[in-house]
């Protein structure tokens, strides 16, 4: 924090020293006169960028799988299995259809948020299933803007297990080109929720407490050939 001294005397020395350091600046154009050999939004140099994603995915103790796009449906299913959600998921009305079809197959009541679940409902729901808008390599981090195939955000963060479902050309690099991609959703009035790893913090003895802001369990599946 910059603290500005009250004193006259003080702060007239303050100025005068600005003064006399910036003398030989000879334009206001701050970009002419430092000229900045970077552009906001390109992302930055990475030998292998969905295999850092899943590297630092793995790192917060979440579950990563990647497979081909044929295989998405059973490896969702499997997915909700390994989480031990037996019972019931929450999918948004846009998700993929034969994913529905997988995890009605696998014997769990899948319960489509339209119209929107309650609230005792989704908490009485074991896990949801949703896909993403893109990953971040640079933080393992998944972006959703909650559109259809996302849904609202509520049914991404009461539920205990969450399976998410990306393409592998939805990773990029670092967080500034995860915005170019996120931001159209934003001028269209869209939430976005960052996600990495499962929910959890700590109190002021380090004591780690799982949950308590999201789904405890994250569940990624990564398509290699879409």
């Amino acid at each position: 924090m910059t603290t500005i001294s009250t004193d006259p005397v003080a702060r007239t020395e303050i100025l005068a020293r600005i003064r006399r350091a910036s003398s030989d600046i000879t334009t206001s154009d701050p970009v002419a006169d430092v000229p900045i050999e970077w552009e906001y939004g390109t992302g930055i140099e990475m030998d292998d960028v969905v295999g850092t994603f899943v590297e630092k995915v793995i790192d917060y103790k979440a579950t990563v799988v990647r497979v081909k796009g044929a295989d998405v449906p059973n490896a969702v299913a499997e997915g909700l299995k390994a989480t031990g959600a037996e019972h019931s998921v929450v999918v948004p009305v846009g998700l993929d259809k034969s994913w529905v079809e997988a995890i009605k197959g696998a014997g769990i009541d899948v319960r489509v948020d339209d119209p929107q679940l309650s609230k005792e409902e989704l908490n009485g729901t074991d896990a949801v299933v949703t896909a993403a808008a893109c990953g971040i390599a640079d933080t393992g981090s998944i972006v959703l803007t909650h559109v259809e195939d996302q849904g609202r955000r509520a049914i991404t963060l009461v539920p205990d297990r969450h399976v998410c479902v990306m393409n592998a050309n939805q990773v990029v690099s670092d967080v500034p080109e995860a915005i170019q991609i996120v931001k159209p959703a934003v001028h269209d009035g869209h939430p976005l929720t960052f996600i990495s790893g499962g929910s959890a913090t700590s109190d002021i003895e380090l004591a780690r407490v799982d949950g308590v802001h999201g789904p405890r369990q994250l569940y990624v599946v990564v398509v290699d050939d879409q």
